[in-house]
């Protein structure tokens, strides 16, 4: 059966993170005997450069038909000055929106070769292995009405969400949680927000379903300490959209950079859509020295969510271990002791662990 990718590229560091996933795919299909067909679209600044709009409807219709789509990066100051509806991110925002996927999937995991490079004390490190379930298409982000009132002196943006689409991506926090150490974290504002206190009772209603599973309400300014102060505690954390958004990146800290964090944005059906974490980055795009790693870890994410092949994602992690342990880092990751390597050869040397794995 032949399995249909969309890839794209974006701005900054994405086409060149995103070439090197290609070749990981490429290769993990010939290696399976599996017949993928690869195919790039616009999105973010490029697709608006060449078309005028971050989200171009032909991107929208490849995504669609495809069984999976796999996203570099968008946005960069070169269009900062740009109208929210057309700036690179709207494009971000509009492929989620039409794709349907509402729960964001961001492992955030410590690797031990990678202690020394958080700035967290190692102690603090250990046994960290979470996941952070984002809801994705709700909340200020997409709340209606967004706009400026009295000549520009005053601004309103709304915080709107459905009982359903918080039930959707809290059942799916529970069943993620049943399958690893059956533990959820609700995070909220409950004491100040309407819209978290609707949040707090569903979690609860929720949990009725599940009690095998242990369930903790805890304060979005609390989450955000305990985060940094004993982070082994979590196991699955569910959140809203924008709280979700910052507490993912901030607990890319205790990976110990933001280039090893992987996502999967997943629906009720249709294509997943997978990402690196790490954004554009404009300040190193086109030097050869961008980390690819999240890039092949959302490869493994889209494997095992969208494709169901559980050993070739396996195989994946696993080869991104490896090669840490083995001492090689980009120069995000690498200290005053070691010489980093380029993008390049840090895909060849995980694409030959995966080889190594899949072969034997």
């Amino acid at each position: 059966m032949t399995r249909h990718i969309t890839i794209l590229p974006g701005d900054g560091i994405g086409p060149e993170v995103t070439k090197e996933a290609r070749r990981l795919l490429e290769e993990v299909a010939q290696t399976l005997g599996e017949t993928w067909t690869l195919e790039e679209a616009l999105i973010g600044g490029a697709a608006y450069d060449q078309t005028g709009h971050p989200l171009p409807p032909e991107t929208i219709a490849k995504c669609k038909a495809s069984d999976a789509v796999l996203l570099g990066a968008v946005g960069g100051p070169k269009w900062d000055h740009l109208p929210g509806d057309v700036r690179p991110e709207a494009g971000l925002l509009g492929i989620r929106k039409q794709l349907g996927v509402f729960a964001n999937l961001r492992p955030i995991r410590t690797w031990p070769g990678l202690l020394l490079a958080s700035p967290l004390k190692p102690e603090l490190l250990d046994g960290v292995d979470m996941v952070i379930v984002r809801e994705l298409t709700g909340g200020l982000y997409f709340g209606e009405p967004k706009q400026r009132l009295d000549g520009g002196n005053a601004v309103v943006d709304t915080l709107h969400y459905t009982r359903h689409e918080i039930e959707r991506v809290v059942r799916q926090a529970f069943e993620i949680a049943q399958n690893r150490r059956k533990k959820v974290t609700s995070v909220d504002k409950a004491n100040v927000l309407e819209s978290s206190r609707m949040w707090r009772e569903i979690v609860q209603e929720t949990a009725a379903a599940f009690p095998d599973v242990t369930v903790e309400p805890i304060l979005v300014d609390s989450a955000a300490m305990q985060l940094i102060q004993r982070p082994n505690q979590f196991d699955v954390v569910v959140t809203e959209n924008m709280f979700g958004d910052i507490l993912s990146d901030e607990a890319a800290v205790l990976t110990g950079s933001i280039g090893m964090l992987p996502s999967a944005s997943l629906g009720s059906g249709g294509p997943g859509l997978y990402e690196p974490v790490h954004g554009s980055a404009p300040d190193i795009a086109g030097q050869g020295i961008a980390n690819p790693l999240a890039g092949f870890l959302s490869v493994a994410m889209l494997l095992r969510h969208s494709l169901g092949l559980e050993a070739a994602a396996t195989a994946i992690e696993d080869a991104v271990l490896a090669t840490i342990e083995a001492g090689h880092r980009t120069r995000d990751l690498a200290g005053h002791d070691s010489e980093p390597v380029g993008t390049e050869e840090m895909s060849a040397l995980v694409r030959h662990e995966v080889q190594r794995r899949l072969n034997g």
